[in-house]
């Protein structure tokens, strides 16, 4: 073979380390791509619809099937939805040190089915449920038994487990099917998040308007069983594309390797760090070439973990000298938290779609004729607006932006979350407007402490929910992209559980909160600001206190973004994109269109 030709067939293979699934080498003409991802894309589709299909009219169950009131069938929602988004991180670890990320999906994805089938009969059988109540206050109602408790908390709690394997490594098992070595897939990776987001709210439209219809008109059992039976059905398709998937090679333990780095820098605490970062340790580029792996370039940032790499003496233990890259590794995960945690409040704002934005449906006239509109399918306009933001922001906006910024993305990731952030501080100022009039419509019309229907249009609070997924098509698809693309290679599927980290936080701050302020502002004989009856509560003054935690949020957000260094490309393919669009720039004004 000659040079030509062995240079011509290696770029036939992909050149960022991915195998096909017995761990050799994998043609990019035969794999990858928008093909593989169709059958990830229509998994998510279907695992959302079940997903939100529980979710979205939990609280309702709660309230109306196992007597719960305002405060205690929000916290378990809430607490619940916590642990849905915080068990992806032992996913991630389990995918990037062991596993891998098919493995741990497939595993994971029948421990989800079981979960959604135990539910299903859970909500079933008569004997798994209390006995029907019509008293207007429920918690006058007979309670579930300790077993019918146990059978559906259960459920819903293997259900978590199997989304921590999953979620975390679905969207990544994605956006792996596309080459950063290779420009014109690096390009199509850029617009993968944007079109992930588009795809799967369809599932989660579907959810929201007719599973939540008939959840409420016609029964739980069909409610329920039709998720289960579409989570069969994508579990089914997304193995049936395991030909044509990328894999990448476990990497051993995230947590260990960082461990090693911050136990060795302890360790050296008082050794000082040369000038020159020639001087630390790392291997040559041939031994990471050799595993497939990248070597990482020292930054200044972080400088005390710098020490894990100083060369002391001939002690070479893990634990003892770290390589640059291994450290530079650390600096990255550890460089995000901060963007992490300003992400916290989004996420408890997140919180109030499923549990208190619901809670209000029910006090409004839900009808339009003879259809009586399910509270929570006004989530529906949530995914609504967030399908047509992400496709405004991806075919126009990026583009009008790209002119200015000459960035492939159009703004940076951080930018995106920015605009966000402020999106949801006007949410919540409009929310608390809008359920201070409801207030003063219920005091006028007498219904105050009767707990009847205030009578205002459920569509009034359309403006809150609408708002809220254009505030998605910000900042959640850039936080998913944002944490995906600053982890390390081989720490994608944990740099990816921190967007879901993220959301499970929200939901344990968004019972924390709800809790709390419940009991302060009943005390000394207050009435207090969330009561089982919501027209007797103050819900506009807990939106309001939430409007004030997102402008705070929103200053630390922007302080933090200051220091924020962005993690060096492991290729050159976003460079040629950018060098790109200046050429393409310069030609339009030299030889602009008549």
């Amino acid at each position: 073979m000659t040079m030509e030709e062995g240079t011509v067939a290696n770029q036939d293979y992909t050149q960022d380390g991915t195998v096909n699934i017995k761990g050799k080498p994998i043609l990019r003409s035969k794999t990858g791509g928008w093909r593989a991802c169709s059958f990830v894309v229509v998994y998510e589709v279907f695992e959302r619809m079940a997903y939100y299909g529980i979710s979205s009219n939990l609280v309702v169950y709660l309230t109306k099937k196992l007597h719960q009131g305002t405060v205690a069938s929000s916290n378990n929602v809430t607490n619940w939805v916590g642990t849905i988004w915080m068990t992806p991180i032992l996913g991630a670890y389990v995918a990037d040190a062991f596993l891998g990320r098919y493995w741990t999906f497939t595993i994971a994805s029948t421990i989800y089915l079981s979960g959604m089938s135990l539910l299903t009969l859970a909500v079933s059988l008569p004997s798994l449920k209390p006995p029907q109540c019509l008293e207007k206050d429920v918690t006058k109602c007979a309670k579930a038994s300790t077993l019918q408790l146990a059978v559906f908390y259960g459920a819903l709690y293997t259900l978590a487990v199997g989304t921590g394997g999953t979620k975390p490594n679905i969207s990544t098992i994605g956006a792996d099917q596309f080459d950063d070595f290779h420009p014109k897939e690096k390009l199509q990776k850029l617009s993968f998040f944007n079109w992930w987001m588009f795809s799967i709210f369809f599932g989660t439209l579907f959810a929201n308007s007719v599973l939540v219809y008939i959840q409420d008109n016609v029964g739980w059992t069909l409610g329920y069983a039709l998720p289960t039976l579409g989570l069969l059905v994508s579990i089914m398709i997304f193995l049936a594309g395991t030909p044509f998937y990328r894999h990448k090679v476990p990497a051993g333990s995230t947590f260990t390797r960082m461990a090693r780095v911050i136990v060795a820098a302890l360790r050296k605490w008082e050794v000082p760090v040369p000038s020159n970062s020639k001087e630390l340790y790392e291997l040559d580029k041939e031994d990471y070439a050799k595993k497939v792996n990248y070597r990482i370039d020292h930054t200044p940032t972080l400088r005390f973990l710098d020490k894990a790499c100083v060369k002391t003496d001939s002690n070479t233990s893990p634990w003892m000298l770290c390589t640059v890259t291994q450290v530079e590794e650390t600096k990255q995960m550890l460089r995000m938290i901060p963007i992490l945690v300003a992400t916290f409040v989004p996420s408890t704002m997140m919180a109030q779609i499923n549990t208190l934005f619901v809670k209000q449906g029910t006090t409004l006239n839900r009808h339009i004729g003879s259809f009586k509109i399910p509270p929570a399918s006004l989530a529906a306009f949530v995914t609504v607006s967030l399908l047509v933001c992400v496709v405004l922001y991806d075919r126009f906006f990026v583009k009008i932006m790209q002119r200015f910024t000459k960035n492939p993305r159009g703004i940076t990731l951080l930018q995106r979350m920015g605009i966000g952030l402020v999106i949801h501080t006007l949410i919540m100022i409009i929310a608390s407007g809008t359920e201070s009039y409801r207030l003063k419509v219920a005091r006028e019309h007498g219904v105050v402490e009767s707990g009847a229907q205030v009578p205002l249009s459920i569509f009034i609070l359309l403006p809150q929910f609408i708002l809220m997924g254009t505030a998605d098509a910000f900042l959640e698809v850039a936080k998913i992209e944002f944490f995906y693309d600053q982890a390390p290679e081989h720490m994608k599927s944990i740099g990816t559980s921190y967007s879901t980290t993220t959301l499970g936080i929200g939901n344990f701050i968004s019972s924390f909160l709800l809790s709390t302020v419940s009991h302060v502002t009943q005390r000394n004989g207050h009435k207090g600001w969330i009561l089982n009856n919501l027209n007797e509560s103050h819900l506009d003054y807990y939106y309001a206190f939430f409007a004030v935690l997102n402008f705070l949020n929103l200053i630390f957000f922007a302080f933090v973004t200051r220091f924020y260094v962005y993690r060096v490309e492991v290729s050159d393919s976003i460079d040629v994109l950018a060098k790109e669009l200046k050429e393409k720039t310069v030609s339009n004004v030299v030889n602009p269109k008549d």
